[in-house]
């Protein structure tokens, strides 16, 4: 048992750093995964403003088509680009720097060169040029409907199979002051992730989304992982529960086992012993002249010959039952002349003063073995007698359908109830040494009446006695 203690304590351990390392992992996964999705939210952020800006354009030309003008005539947007930003042309020197020039009306040239970056996508740049230039030449002719930016974000997230319960989308300062607010968002920010995507750098004014916490979408994504760890680990855990059940019943068997060898043991010498005795005294001492002594000698030999073969007898039929060889030889029998048979011979026992009252209102038959039902009914009235006082008072009920066996003994404890028909159990009494017996009898007399498709059942309480009531059917 120690090396099993020692393998167990190993094996928790190994699952205890099993499961360490699965946390662990999980919890990169989810920070991966959180990575992943906040990416994606960015760039739905980014595709929204140029979504945004687009319908804004709609707007604004279905406007001014409805209003009978044009929303700007060429001359009028070019000769505003060209005041603020000149005739801009761009090429790449031998330097790999991005060479931009602008030419003003007023003649002034500007040179700009930015070194290419190859640790970014230029294809990113663009757009947010192309973004930046459109706001320049949107923003003051047609404002925001943060409502329809709304719609939009929540559009563009969808694409990416992201599914909040909240989005909404204000404009923002550098500081976070508002410039913009966003109704949906009166009561503040807290409690959900932010975004923020600046849209126009040159005024530093930001997109700051707020969306429903992402944290049901990302376990959603790590569902299938976490499932799949957790039934791992409840299939080590059941398994080794199962395991350690199995070795414990193992041992208490093996303890029992070695109690009831020690009781058997215990069992067989004492008739032995004392028919040994009778009978070295009827060879070594003069008991012809004394017929009353060999009387009482034989008399002696003969009972712990005939409890010797009981106990063998008992034993073989649990080891015949055991291995489910045993056939029964079922015949016709009258219950209440048998039970009297019984009770006779037992209160003939002398060792005791035993009271048996039979009670039968009418005469009932049965079919079974008559062996086995006698020594079913013996064990029980052998153990009331076992376990009562020195005036032992036993009522045998007949009835068409059941048996009843009531004694005046010393009951049997609640705890122990549940296991007395179980092999080799013994009910504990103590230091109490005066009942032998090797936790076999309950055992047979429940399994031989199991094997007769009939049941038995008990109540009892401790310093009032036991009732054992079989039932079985009717003709």
């Amino acid at each position: 048992m120690q090396k099993f203690r020692i393998n167990s304590i190993i094996f928790i351990s190994v699952i205890a750093v099993i499961f360490g390392c699965n946390v662990f992992y999980l919890v990169r996964l989810y920070e991966s995964i959180r990575s992943d999705v906040e990416r994606e939210v960015m760039t739905a952020l980014a595709d929204t403003d140029i979504d945004d800006m687009w319908e804004r354009a709609e707007r604004a030309r279905q406007m001014a088509k409805a209003n009978g003008q044009p929303l700007m005539t060429k001359e009028e947007a070019d000769s505003v680009y060209y005041a603020e930003h000149g005739a801009i042309s761009g090429q790449v020197d031998e330097d790999g720097n991005f060479v931009t020039s602008a030419k003003y009306d007023n003649g002034a040239v500007s040179v700009k060169r930015e070194p290419l970056r190859r640790d970014r996508s230029y294809t990113n740049q663009m757009m947010k040029a192309m973004s930046q230039q459109m706001h320049e030449s949107m923003d003051r002719y047609y404002g925001y409907d943060l409502n329809i930016t709304d719609s939009i974000f929540a559009a563009r997230l969808a694409d990416r199979r992201i599914y909040p319960e909240f989005v909404a989308i204000e404009i923002v300062s550098e500081t976070d002051s508002v410039l913009l607010g966003n109704s949906r968002l009166q009561n503040g920010i807290d409690g959900y992730d932010v975004f923020r995507l600046c849209f126009n750098p040159e005024n530093r004014w930001i997109y700051r989304a707020c969306v429903a916490p992402l944290t049901s979408h990302i376990l959603s994504q790590m569902m299938g992982v976490i499932v799949t760890i957790f039934l791992l680990m409840v299939a080590f855990a059941a398994a080794f529960r199962y395991l350690f059940r199995t070795v414990s019943k193992l041992r208490t068997i093996e303890e029992m086992k070695d109690d009831f060898v020690g009781n058997m043991t215990h069992e067989l010498k004492t008739p032995i012993s004392i028919a040994y005795s009778a009978n070295d005294a009827l060879l070594n001492y003069d008991t012809a002249n004394d017929p009353e002594k060999k009387e009482a000698y034989l008399t002696i030999a003969m009972k712990q010959l005939k409890r010797l073969g009981e106990l063998v007898e008992n034993i073989l039929a649990m080891s015949m039952e055991r291995r489910k060889t045993m056939t029964l030889k079922p015949e016709k029998i009258d219950l209440p002349e048998l039970v009297e048979e019984i009770a006779e011979a037992q209160r003939m026992r002398g060792d005791k003063e035993i009271a048996i009252d039979v009670q039968s209102a009418e005469r009932v038959a049965v079919t079974a073995d008559k062996t086995h039902l006698a020594n079913v009914l013996n064990n029980l009235i052998d153990n009331a007698i076992k376990y009562s006082g020195e005036s032992v008072a036993i009522a045998i009920k007949i009835a068409p359908d059941s048996i009843e066996v009531a004694d005046n003994g010393i009951g049997i404890p609640a705890k122990s109830l549940p296991y007395i028909f179980d092999k080799f159990y013994r009910v504990p009494h103590g230091n109490r040494q005066d009942v032998r017996g090797y936790g076999i009898g309950l055992y047979y007399v429940k399994h031989i009446l199991e094997k007769m498709e009939w049941t038995i059942s008990v109540k009892s309480q401790e310093g009032h006695g036991t009732v054992f009531t079989i039932n079985f059917p009717q003709p």
